[in-house]
This record gives C-alpha cells, sequence and structure tokens, in this order.
C-alpha cells in the first residue's frame, strides 16, 4: 500500500515540457543563425574597408625596441622612412623619385568556417 501512495505522490509530466524544449531548441538554432550572418557581414565589411582608394599606407613596419618601430609608409607616390617612439614621430629619410611598383603579396585568406567544420568531422 504505502509503494501506491508513493507512486501517487509524484506528478505527472508536464504536457507543456515538449513546447518548451521546442522554444530553446528554436532560440537555440536563432542565435548560432545572427553568429553566421554577423561573421559573413563582418567580412564583406572588412572587404569593403581595404579596397578604399587611399593615399597613404604603411608598406612594413619594423619593432626596434619595446615601444620603438621603424616604418616606412608610401604616400603619394613617395616613401618615407619614419621612426615611431614615445616621443611621436620623426622623419628618418625621404626617398627621392617614385617609389617602385612592387606588387604586393596579397595575404593568404582565412579558410572558411564549413571547411573547419568539415576537417574537423573527418577526423573524428
Amino acid at each position: 500500500m504505502s509503494l501506491l501512495l508513493a507512486f501517487a505522490a509524484t506528478p505527472a509530466a508536464d504536457p507543456g515540457v515538449g513546447a518548451e524544449l521546442l522554444r530553446v531548441c528554436l532560440s537555440l538554432i536563432g542565435i548560432v543563425a545572427l553568429i553566421f550572418a554577423a561573421g559573413w557581414l563582418g567580412r564583406r565589411a572588412q572587404g569593403r574597408a581595404q579596397s578604399g582608394g587611399r593615399r597613404i599606407r604603411c608598406v612594413e613596419s619594423f619593432a626596434v625596441g619595446t615601444r620603438e618601430r621603424v616604418l616606412l609608409l608610401e604616400a603619394d607616390g613617395k616613401r618615407l622612412l619614419v621612426g615611431v617612439g614615445q616621443g611621436g614621430l620623426r622623419t628618418l629619410h625621404v626617398y627621392e623619385g617614385e617609389a617602385p611598383a612592387v606588387d604586393t603579396p596579397s595575404l593568404p585568406t582565412p579558410p572558411a568556417f564549413a571547411d573547419l567544420l568539415g576537417l574537423w568531422k573527418r577526423k573524428s
């Protein structure tokens, strides 16, 4: 008899649990979709920012100390060697004539997330 009373005292499964689980799963899928959309928009915005017609660009940078750097800048077809430190900027040398046309190697594009996920799936 005590077994029957103990069983009767436990509450029955709530019929709203399935609906709540579905709501949580759909919310999770929505959040993951928003993360992917933000990454896609970030890549598109980054590509646009780099293709702008800027007149000044940093060709090369070299650290000569903990807070000191030497920069090779190109501005309006001329190259300048600039020292950067705690005291500010100082022009070290201005190269005469036109800057040589050098093909700058493009940075390797990082693999897409789908490619990384595919590699991960193949390993496991």
